[in-house]
């Protein structure tokens, strides 16, 4: 069976965990200082925090935000329910901006709609998460415009996105945004076993995620109020979680990214060896505007099923019988938690079309040529 994706573990890798096995410390220590650095120098951002997924990631990161009771956050309903679970965590409030039709990314243009009549109702938004779908950024220069006008706080959720670049920029470098957030799960773009990271411009935003992800104590005498004791001494300042990040995880979070750059490169040539083989079928792909650098976590391909003799069903069915491929994702509104809230089908016309429409297609580094001709080959027989 062919996955839609998987990881790519080297031997270095391997090593890598050995030597943290064979050293003194195992949980979070001086790896994961080292890990939270290289991302921050790859993206070109200011400082890091590593935290054990990157749900946990998207938690501090609106809590480090203010985000609480009677506040709102907005994502869009194509994507993992994390990207919305982490307001309810908060005991805020949700609601979606629906998708642009040609990129499947947080349309800037339904935002802008939506939130001219928040401001009428005065409810706007107080933290918005755009997602980075497959790996392509979304149009962050007109969202970050929009944040200033309206006061929001922008949390990009790249948990696709390590690697990409937005207008010569690194998906990370938290130009047009507060926090940006990684995941290093397996099928994602490198990985540390399970894993995340926000990342931040702001030292302040650090400092609170920093408390945050480790019950909120600090050794830090300038954050305490009280004298020390003694070197044993500790404040807990905050009320935090165990969201610690292990040495042993980071340290193949660390290997990995040696191999980044390589295993985007041949992402991209798998992509360009679907997008020639697929060419003439009844598909669309998802557009890459010019200036837009995707990482290529995924290749989503929509069906044109107006065009077609078959399902939407019966062709992932008939596909799924030897390759695994998968649908990301089902329209958070769609699940049951959500519609309790009052969401119903019709809200958010472009994701529910995606969904009634998408397949993720087998895409990761170890993938062979003739393997994507074996897909390819498959597909066309399935449609014709």
């Amino acid at each position: 069976m062919i996955p839609y994706g998987r990881q790519s573990i080297s031997e270095d890798d391997i090593q890598a965990v050995v030597d943290v096995l064979r050293s003194e410390l195992l949980t979070q220590g001086p790896v994961v200082t080292a890990f939270e650095q290289a991302i921050c120098e790859y993206t070109g951002v200011n400082y890091g925090v590593a935290v054990n997924s990157a749900t946990s990631a998207l938690h501090i990161a609106c809590l480090a935000l203010g985000l609480g009771k009677g506040d709102w956050l907005w994502t869009t309903p194509n994507t993992f329910v994390a990207s919305a679970n982490c307001a309810l965590y908060c005991d805020a409030s949700v609601d979606f901006v629906d998708i642009d039709p040609m990129t499947w990314t947080m349309s800037a243009s339904a935002l802008e709609e939506k939130l001219i009549e928040a401001k009428k109702k005065n409810c706007i938004p107080k933290v918005v998460i755009p997602v980075h779908l497959c790996g392509l950024p979304c149009d962050m220069l007109a969202i970050h415009k929009l944040s200033k006008e309206y006061g929001f706080y922008i949390i990009e959720d790249a948990s696709h996105a390590i690697g990409g670049h937005y207008l010569g920029k690194a998906i990370g470098s938290c130009n047009y945004s507060d926090i940006t957030v990684f995941s290093f799960h397996p099928v994602k773009l490198i990985t540390s076993g399970e894993g995340g990271m926000a990342v931040t411009n702001d030292k302040g935003l650090s400092i609170k995620m920093g408390l945050l992800r480790s019950h909120g104590i600090t050794r830090d005498p300038d954050l305490m109020s009280f004298k020390p004791d003694g070197p044993w001494y500790y404040e807990q300042v905050a009320l935090g979680f165990n969201y610690r990040l292990t040495d042993i995880h980071a340290a193949l979070g660390l290997s990995q990214l040696q191999r980044l750059d390589a295993f985007v490169q041949r992402r991209h040539q798998i992509a360009n060896r679907y997008d020639s083989l697929l060419a003439d079928l009844p598909v669309t792909c998802q557009r890459h505007p010019e200036g837009y650098f995707s990482a290529m976590h995924l290749y989503v391909i929509r069906l044109k099923t107006e065009q077609l003799d078959k399902s939407h069903l019966q062709i992932f069915e008939e596909l799924r019988s030897d390759i695994l491929v998968n649908l990301h994702y089902i329209p958070v509104h769609f699940q049951p938690w959500y519609r309790k809230m009052g969401f119903k089908e019709g809200d958010f016309p472009e994701s529910e079309a995606y969904y009634n429409q998408a397949i993720s297609i087998p895409c990761y580094p170890d993938l062979t040529n003739d393997q994507v001709d074996l897909v390819s080959g498959k597909l066309r027989r399935i449609i014709a």
